[in-house]
């Protein structure tokens, strides 16, 4: 048995250990009940749940969440176009967001889906700066996706 301080007590009943913990007016919880003996511990339990869960809400709220923003691009996109949706996308990834860059193919362009990836690769290579790429791309059906996620 360990008291409300971390002083170890020593072994006794749990008969005992519970007519302390009511004397004390604090609660007996078991840390370790598969030892043997079981190891308890004399505690406000009320108070150490209350700990716990200010402690969650505070690691909650200092953590940042990573959204994933979509750009849309075309097989036959300009350089122009190309480099106005590069912007976009280095604006979501200093932001801290992760970009899903996407082309979907029509008709006859399935069948030059490597033109695609190439194109992939041409807007990686414009955001290398503030970029790398996550999710290499691939041809899934009439799309073509990639991941890229900002540098630390």
């Amino acid at each position: 048995m360990i008291d409300k301080d971390g002083q170890k007590i020593g072994i006794m009943s749990a008969y005992d250990a519970q007519k302390i913990a009511d004397e004390q007016g604090l609660d007996l919880v078991k840390i370790a009940p598969t030892s043997q003996p079981p190891v308890c511990k004399l505690m406000d339990y009320s108070k150490y749940k209350y700990e716990q869960n200010k402690k969650e809400k505070e690691m909650k709220r200092n953590q940042k969440t990573m959204e994933i923003k979509e750009v849309w691009l075309s097989m036959t996109i300009d350089v122009g176009d190309l480099n106005t949706k590069a912007n976009i996308a280095r604006k979501f990834l200093k932001d801290g967001d992760k970009v899903k860059a996407t082309i979907r193919m029509r008709g006859r362009q399935q069948a030059y889906a490597n033109q695609g990836v190439e194109v992939m690769k041409k807007f990686a290579e414009i955001l290398a700066d503030v970029s790398k790429i996550d999710k290499q791309p691939i041809t899934e059906g009439r799309n073509i996706t990639m991941f890229l996620v900002p540098l630390k």
